[in-house]
């Protein structure tokens, strides 16, 4: 398959560079994928359809988010996924601030807390994970990759104490061994041949599952790939996923992590544990969406196994 440029396609679509490049942002360019800050297109790819100039109403949840983040719309759906998903996912990791304080942080941008010492790298992760959010929903429609999984790693430890760690690569593979739940994880040389073999079998199914999805996560956070920060970008993985493939997401709350984590240890005995998990935790999901009356699919989840 050979790849054109944006200035190839703009001048082979005619259109200019802009409308191409707003087009792969959306999704609308099949098997378009970004290197660092640069867009690969197929060169056989469709020139998309324009739009009426009267839009439809977001139906999907990522058009939805798309929607409301453009505008800064407070009080919807992208704001709570913003706030629970950050709260949840960087408090499963040892962050002290509260569900209330990421959320004065979200909304003013301002610290605003009295209550007790609070590590300056909660602080800075919780801002970061919000733009690994923004990041993930701009570029749900594009093909998983390491070049993606490595971006969100760097975004989301910039300026933390371990990026200033001579040994601690951020937006890179560990390079020194490290566990997970007490067992051993992939060894620092055999990550990026683990990475590659991982993310071609899985991008080699055209359509994804709730399963494929996470069956990936485990197998992500088996190798744990970063010196740190592999349940976070792993967990935003499955939410780009999910909005990608217009299945129901979910966050994995406080309620629920210890069967989260017993699910991720056992799934090669039972996966049932780990998918029962992420179904309860998508039912929470639903009801959100229900509240904010936002259609979804009512299952992509190969239910029939865990029956």
């Amino acid at each position: 398959m050979q790849y054109l440029s944006v200035a190839e396609i703009a001048k082979k679509w005619g259109m200019s560079e802009r409308s191409v490049r707003n087009y792969c942002a959306a999704g609308r360019v099949d098997g378009a994928f970004l290197t660092g800050k640069t867009w690969n297109i197929p060169e056989n790819a469709a020139k998309p359809k324009r739009s009426n100039k009267k839009q439809d109403a977001p139906k999907t949840l990522l058009e939805v988010l798309r929607a409301e983040k453009q505008s800064h719309r407070s009080g919807g759906i992208y704001h709570k996924i913003q706030i629970d998903l950050t709260y949840n996912s960087n408090h499963m990791e040892g962050s002290r601030l509260t569900h209330d304080q990421t959320r004065y942080i979200f909304e003013t941008n301002t610290i605003g807390i009295t209550d007790g010492g609070v590590k300056v790298d909660d602080i800075v992760e919780t801002v970061n994970h919000f733009c690994c959010i923004d990041e993930v929903i701009d570029l749900a429609s594009v093909v998983l990759s390491e070049k993606l999984i490595k971006s969100l790693h760097a975004m989301l430890k910039a300026g933390t104490t371990d990026s200033r760690l001579d040994w601690f690569a951020v937006g890179d593979y560990k390079r020194v061994p490290n566990e997970v739940g007490g067992g051993e994880t992939t060894p620092p040389e055999k990550v990026g041949e683990a990475m590659k073999t991982l993310l071609t079998a899985y991008n080699a199914k055209k359509e994804k599952t709730l399963h494929d999805i996470v069956e990936f996560h485990v197998h992500l956070e088996r190798i744990h790939p970063f010196q740190d920060g592999n349940g976070r970008v792993g967990r935003l993985i499955m939410l780009k996923e999910c909005l990608k493939y217009n299945i129901v997401p979910f966050i994995i709350g406080d309620d629920i992590k210890m069967f989260y984590y017993r699910g991720l240890k056992e799934w090669s005995r039972e996966e049932g544990y780990l998918m029962d998990t992420c179904l309860s935790a998508q039912d929470t999901f639903k009801k959100c969406l229900d509240y904010f009356r936002i259609e979804y699919a009512e299952c992509n989840n190969k239910e029939s196994d865990f029956e």
